[in-house]
């Protein structure tokens, strides 16, 4: 099998270039992907933690949050299933609109035609309702999400992966922000709080409907037009004609420890070790990641005693953060290598957990959130964006074309387990006297050092025949 270490002295091939204009398209996908997953994971566990709360005549928040744990767990446990069933099944569907499209497109308007019933239903205090409403729009995500996703990859050569991906998550985080500022501004209006005060468990009062179905409504919203124009502008077998010599050169400069050679090749020894080393790792930092976010809003207002505003804004100024990773992650692996460039973003978001942790307890919150938290958090972001923007592009780079949707599945199946089991972990810990919700970071800490471990020792650095890439305005327009 060919090495990739080593050099063929074949004559120096046509420097490759990313079309800006075209991955920015793609991103409209991950655009309505975040956008409805950043509404969902901000404003579902509060809803059910109320709803539990009052089924179970209690005004303490952490003895339900172990059931909070377990319904969000169950969304990810179905997400678990899903995501590489509809990954493997894209991979095998060929129709005249390509074979990710169908997907998306039914996947995203079902999704957004649910995702509204979820506040409604909330706010006649229905929680078999919630939750049956949470159930469909995970069932319909999950659709349409592995396909949206794997969609970059297949007209998109390895070698500016990390860039293309760059640009579909910083599309992805501008979506979320919208619906973002949408719950921002409505809380503000204290909605959420008795007399405008401190907020405690059970404080939630509910005067106006519109103001928890808005995020909802401008989610779905853009969903819909999100996927319209990914479904007008992207023709995925017509673009992938286009540039078959360029995806045919990615394959030769793929940063993977044996090359394929085949569309029809297992994995090598060496690829098969590698792979399951990426997903390892991945695993611990979306426990980390995951655990983290799930339970924010409720530390946020369970323990800091804030406006559920006051996490939007955290997570505004996180987003803010992951955009400059996102933007800068691809430029700096080509210069160092995604490994060194992953393991940087895993040991600066280790650093940022461990400093939230020690603050945490020193200073006692009191009604105001911390500014040092802000801080933090811009961090971790930047952080985590540089491995995010390139732990998906080596998984997909193990594989042949053909199956990049089943690949995309792994990435998905190593990230839904983790999410399936750390909201049920961390839930079960409050339920200990001694656990209380300033060990969130301690959590979070613990895991992503795993993972900063798992990946340093066991993740290959390939050195590969460096690619040559078109610079300045060359590298933005149309293919020939």
């Amino acid at each position: 099998m060919e090495n990739n270490n080593i050099s063929t002295g074949a004559t120096t091939p046509k420097p490759l270039k990313l079309n800006i204009k075209r991955t920015f398209l793609i991103g409209f996908a991950f655009f309505g992907i975040l956008l409805s997953c950043q509404v969902y994971d901000s404003w579902c566990p509060t809803f059910l933690s109320e709803l539990f709360m009052k089924a179970f005549g209690t005004t303490d928040e952490k003895q339900v949050q172990y059931l909070v744990g377990c319904m969000m767990a169950l969304d990810n446990l179905a997400a678990l299933i899903l995501m590489p069933v509809f990954g493997r099944l894209s991979d095998k569907t060929h129709t005249k609109i390509g074979k990710r499209m169908p997907y998306i497109l039914i996947g995203t308007f079902v999704c957004a035609v649910a995702f509204p019933f979820v506040p409604l239903f909330y706010h006649y205090n229905n929680i078999a309702g919630v939750i049956a409403m949470m159930a469909v729009v995970i069932l319909f995500m999950m659709m349409y999400r592995n396909p949206a996703v794997a969609l970059m990859p297949d007209i998109t050569p390895k070698p500016l992966r990390s860039k293309a991906n760059g640009i579909i998550n910083i599309m992805g985080y501008i979506g979320g922000a919208f619906a973002t500022v949408v719950g921002i501004i409505f809380v503000l209006s204290r909605y959420v709080g008795k007399d405008g005060g401190p907020i405690t468990a059970g404080d939630w009062q509910f005067n106006n409907i519109w103001v928890i179905e808005a995020p909802f409504l401008v989610a779905s919203l853009l969903m819909i037009i999100s996927a319209i124009v990914l479904f007008l502008t992207i023709k995925e077998d017509k673009i992938k004609a286009e540039i078959a010599d360029e995806l045919a050169q990615g394959e030769k400069e793929a940063e993977i420890p044996d090359l394929i050679t085949d569309e029809n090749q297992g994995l090598s020894k060496e690829n098969k070790r590698m792979l399951l080393a990426i997903l390892a790792a991945e695993f611990f930092w979306f426990m980390a990641d995951n655990g983290v976010s799930t339970f924010m809003g409720n530390y946020t207002l369970y323990h800091l005693g804030c406006s559920t505003a006051s996490n939007m804004i955290n997570t505004i100024v996180m987003g803010v953060g992951s955009l400059f990773g996102f933007a800068f992650g691809g430029i700096i692996a080509s210069k160092i290598g995604r490994k060194w460039t992953l393991t940087s973003g895993l040991g600066l978001s280790v650093l940022c957990l461990a400093a939230w942790a020690v603050l945490n307890f020193v200073i006692e919150p009191n009604g105001k959130f911390p500014i040092y938290l802000w801080i933090i958090s811009a961090i971790k972001g930047f952080g985590m964006s540089l491995v995010h923007v390139n732990s998906f592009p080596m998984v997909v780079e193990l594989c042949p074309a053909s199956k990049t949707g089943t690949f995309t599945g792994y990435y998905y199946l190593s990230s839904m387990l983790a999410q399936t089991v750390t909201p049920i972990i961390l839930g079960l810990l409050l339920l200990v006297p001694t656990f209380d919700w300033q060990y969130l970071p301690v959590y979070g800490g613990v895991c992503l050092l795993a993972s900063f471990i798992v990946f340093l020792l066991f993740v290959k650095n390939v050195k590969t025949v460096k690619t040559e890439f078109k610079k300045g305005l060359e590298a933005i327009g149309a293919d020939d």
